[in-house]
Formats: structure tokens, sequence, C-alpha cells
């Protein structure tokens, strides 16, 4: 990196920090999604359970016995859709880092074979 102009190396530290940022996004968006998969299956479980099973639900370490069937299962549903809400804000955030990525590794590539200077954003 000795031959590479230090604003290059300056734009190539940003870029990795950029890569660091996409990837704490992406994990979060998979562990996002497995929760929002999980709870459409028990949903759907609980949907073919009997109006009378006896259900319980987790309170911090406990496991109590739910007030019925339909409490339980509004309750699911409101947390299923807060999750996807906030599953798509981060596919938002996603999509403008992969795209600000995708800028800076064209702009570094173009810097580094031509050896011009890069244009600040």
């Amino acid at each position: 990196m000795d031959s590479v102009s230090p604003q290059v190396q300056n734009q190539i530290a940003q870029f990795q920090q950029l890569q660091q940022q996409l990837q704490a996004v992406l994990t979060q968006k998979l562990q996002m999604d497995a929760q929002v998969r999980e709870m459409t299956r028990t949903v759907e479980e609980l949907g073919k359970a009997p109006q009378d099973a006896v259900i319980y639900k987790s309170a911090g370490s406990l496991m109590i016995k739910a007030d019925g069937k339909e409490s339980v299962l509004k309750d699911l549903e409101e947390s299923k859709e807060t999750l996807e809400i906030r599953l798509k804000g981060v596919e938002r955030q996603e999509k403008a880092l992969r795209e600000k990525y995708q800028a800076m590794q064209d702009q570094i590539n173009k810097a580094i074979s031509t050896g011009l200077p890069l244009n600040n954003q």
C-alpha cells in the first residue's frame, strides 16, 4: 500500500469500516428473519390447536398459563408485525449500505488502477 496515496489509503480504511457495518446489518437481518419464520410457524401451530387447549407462554425464565388461545395469538401476531416492520427497516439499511459499498469499491478500484486521486463524497 506504499504506492497508494494517503487519500486512497484513507478511503480503503473507510471501505473496510463499511464492510463491517454491512456484515453487522446482514447478521441482524438473518436473526430477525429467523425470528419472523419461527413466529409464523408458532402462529400456524397455535391455529391448529383446539380452542380449549391449555397454552403456556414464556414470561422471562418462567412458563405461565396463558389466558387463552386468542389472547396468545393476538400477542404473537402483534409481535410478528412489529418484527416485520423492524426487518423492513434493516432491509432498507442494507440496501443503502450495499449501494454505498459498491460506489466506494468502484471508486477505489478506479483510483488504484489509474493512479488518480479520489473524488470525495
